[in-house]
């Protein structure tokens, strides 16, 4: 029998063993840590990222899940930079050691940002769309709609929330989603809602939404680049889908 590392305490050695036994059930493919060492940071969402930090699951939830949950509940990374250590540790699942990993990723993030204030996302596909919204849009249980303003690099300047409830053509007024976009000089946005449903197939009232603000736009020189719809099984870009444009 192996020895074990007397330098190793009994809680990483529980946390190491549901590492494996967890993160080992998910597919290949899906991993997150495998997935950045292959393909890279970029290509991993919030949430995944996150789940990299926090290493391991609580009882009977994975780590990507409880990652997912973080964000969730303090509505996206923007929040979850501003939480403390003590609301960190008041979620199920984040110990003492995880709340001290957020807390320290989330440090050198602000740090690189004062060195480069200038940094913005930037939207280069759909993709890059779902990465950004999908951890703080996926479990909201109702539908919300939001609209990402560019600058003509297309970095993002801003993610304002335009409507909460029933996201529907008869609901949404023009005006009210591209209200954002006039006020800071904006060229051109994107809109995204998410389905409580978890399905993102696009109904016939996204439809006509994209099609009512992509030509409301036209008239005010706004450019709609794209409807993004997010949902538990992933996401649908309107614009690749030829759906209202």
């Amino acid at each position: 029998m192996r020895p074990k590392d007397p330098d190793v305490t009994t809680e990483e050695r529980e946390e190491k063993t549901q590492y494996a036994t967890m993160i080992r059930d998910l597919p290949q493919g899906e991993r997150p840590r495998e997935r950045l060492r292959d393909y890279g940071p970029s290509s991993l969402n919030n949430a995944e990222l996150i789940a990299i930090l926090l290493r391991v699951g609580s009882e009977g939830e994975s780590v990507v899940n409880l990652a997912s949950r973080v964000v969730s509940e303090f509505k996206g990374l923007r929040g979850l930079a501003r939480a403390t250590y003590g609301e960190l540790c008041a979620m199920h699942g984040i110990s003492d050691a995880k709340a001290c990993q957020l807390l320290a990723a989330l440090e050198l993030g602000r740090r690189l940002m004062s060195l480069h204030p200038e940094d913005r996302p930037v939207i280069g596909s759909p993709r890059d769309v779902y990465n950004l919204l999908a951890p703080e849009m996926t479990f909201l249980d109702q539908e919300h709609l939001r609209v990402l303003l560019l600058n003509t690099k297309n970095e993002v300047l801003s993610s304002q929330e335009v409507y909460k409830g029933n996201v529907n053509s008869s609901m949404i007024r023009v005006a009210e989603v591209l209200r954002p976009a006039i006020r800071e000089n904006c060229p051109s946005i994107i809109i995204v809602h998410n389905h409580p449903s978890g399905d993102p197939t696009p109904s016939p009232e996204d439809i006509l939404v994209t099609r009512q603000v992509r030509e409301g736009g036209q008239m005010m020189d706004i450019e709609l680049l794209d409807h993004v719809i997010i949902g538990g099984q992933g996401f649908v870009s309107l614009k690749d889908k030829g759906l209202g444009f």
